[in-house]
């Protein structure tokens, strides 16, 4: 059972780490006002930062 609470408990820590650097991310673009880059299947598109919510 121990092994199961730590997988969780990192899991829960990785997501958040995610979310975070995330929202810093949408921070950092919209103060330099540069576009965010991503792929959605299989397309590049470019996402304006300001119409992007960090969450």
């Amino acid at each position: 059972m121990k092994d199961n609470e730590d997988f969780e408990e990192k899991t829960k820590k990785i997501l958040a780490g995610l979310e975070l650097a995330y929202e810093r991310m949408v921070e950092f673009k919209k103060s330099k006002n540069s576009k965010i880059v991503v792929s959605q299947n299989g397309k590049i598109m470019l996402l304006d930062p300001l119409q992007t919510s960090s969450k």
